[in-house]
């Protein structure tokens, strides 16, 4: 009875909030460009490997395609806040649409190099330094508060959806027209996210013309940081998370694979079937947060870093493969109510004309932390084991949590103001 009520309850929530037509072509192109992307990134790897057969190589593309957002990933934030925003997000996916399509025709006439991969996937990165910001900060101008977060959760559950669906028709397409093509599903992808975005009904007054120079844009950065620094709370935002996704950033990416390679001679098999339930624990609570939050707020994201903290802990004690499905099923729980939390936060929080340079910021300060994050500990693994390194980050990270949930809930200093932004 109980479990039927949240379900009417569910589908209730998320039958208004695409009654938003706005969003729902916001949806509608951002899921076919999300899916489209994820393809393009896999082919570019894939390509490689087969071009080269080198981790090195593979590397330096991993490193092309992560070097954009941090050279271009707060100037895009800061182009996203100028510009006019449905204007810009369809000039880069026609701009895009071509470009991806002429490494096909490369293709068939045998004039594709590792050289040329490299160039292109800096050139399509580059784009996404811009689209992506601006993309995010359109989302407050055509939902309303209190849609925010069931609006969040539902863009969050499609990127989770592609990680578990997107392997399957990548494998359908290697199997039958092979992985260049993963470029020409990219294309109609840009063409459909275009056409959804020029549906949407959005009034703005700014030009696509970029009129400010470089000095303009370092100034624009500047009072971005400016106004990070008199902020406490979007401050201390920005520092969890930098501290959370660096002492995460290894232990997903490498030391659970590792786990499992000392485990099992099924490691492949094994990972591959973790990566899609941890896809569907995501899912169901992204769909399930809407329901419980009805707006997100600083303690919320903190409690999800906690879950999180504590997943990686129950890691450091795995002697079977069960207990590790246990602690990414906790970690499933933790991780998206902590993002999701983030992202409502920077929406409320950051005023609407910085919502470009908010989002390139946190975008810039992950990927700024993934590199790190790699760099270090895969020279730690050279001298202490992996459970050390897995103990270390999750209690960090519970720590970290537990401290700033205290300094919430008990300093007297600033109970006034916490008390006004949990309201």
């Amino acid at each position: 009875m109980v479990i039927a009520i949240i379900n009417f309850e569910v589908m209730i929530m998320y039958k208004k909030i695409f009654q938003n037509r706005n969003f729902l072509r916001f949806f509608l192109g951002g899921a076919v460009s999300q899916l489209g992307d994820r393809l393009t990134g896999w082919a570019f790897l894939f390509l490689t490997i087969e071009m080269t057969g080198s981790a090195l190589h593979t590397t330096g593309m991993v490193i092309a395609e992560t070097i954009p957002y941090v050279l271009f990933g707060l100037i895009g934030g800061v182009v996203a806040d100028q510009v006019n925003k449905k204007k810009l997000l369809i000039l880069i996916d026609m701009l895009r649409a071509p470009i991806i399509l002429s490494l096909v025709i490369i293709e068939y006439m045998n004039l594709l190099t590792y050289p040329v991969l490299l160039v292109f996937a800096f050139i399509i990165q580059s784009f996404g330094c811009f689209f992506n910001p601006c993309h995010r900060a359109m989302l407050p101008a055509i939902t309303s508060i209190e849609e925010r977060t069931v609006a969040n959760s539902l863009i969050d559950t499609v990127s989770r959806g592609i990680s578990v669906l997107g392997p399957f028709i990548a494998i359908l397409f290697i199997n039958t027209v092979g992985v260049i093509h993963f470029f020409t599903f990219d294309v109609f992808s840009y063409l459909i996210s275009a056409f959804f975005i020029f549906k949407i009904q959005i009034n703005e007054t700014k030009s696509i013309v970029i009129k400010k120079s470089l000095v303009a844009a370092y100034g624009s950065i500047k009072e971005f940081f400016m106004w990070v620094q008199k902020n406490v709370q979007v401050r201390n935002l920005f520092t969890i998370t930098f501290i959370v996704v660096f002492f995460n950033t290894w232990v997903w990416d490498v030391g659970i694979l590792l786990m499992i390679v000392e485990l099992s001679d099924k490691s492949e098999t094994i990972y591959s079937t973790l990566q899609g339930v941890f896809g569907l624990v995501v899912v169901s609570v992204n769909l399930l947060i809407p329901l419980i939050f009805k707006q997100m707020n600083l303690k919320t994201y903190l409690y999800g870093s906690l879950v999180w903290g504590i997943g990686i802990v129950i890691l450091t004690w795995t002697t079977q493969l069960y207990t590790i499905f246990i602690a990414i099923i906790i970690i499933g729980i933790g991780m998206p109510m902590s993002g999701l939390s983030r992202v409502f936060l920077i929406q409320k929080l950051v005023p609407e004309h910085m919502h470009g340079r908010g989002f390139s910021f946190n975008a810039v300060l992950l990927y700024l932390a993934n590199v790190l994050s790699l760099s270090l500990f895969g020279i730690l693994t050279l001298f202490i084991n992996i459970q050390t390194i897995f103990l270390l980050s999750g209690l960090i990270i519970i720590l970290t949590s537990l401290y700033s949930l205290s300094r919430i809930l008990f300093s007297k200093h600033s109970w006034g103001n916490i008390v006004h932004f949990l309201k």
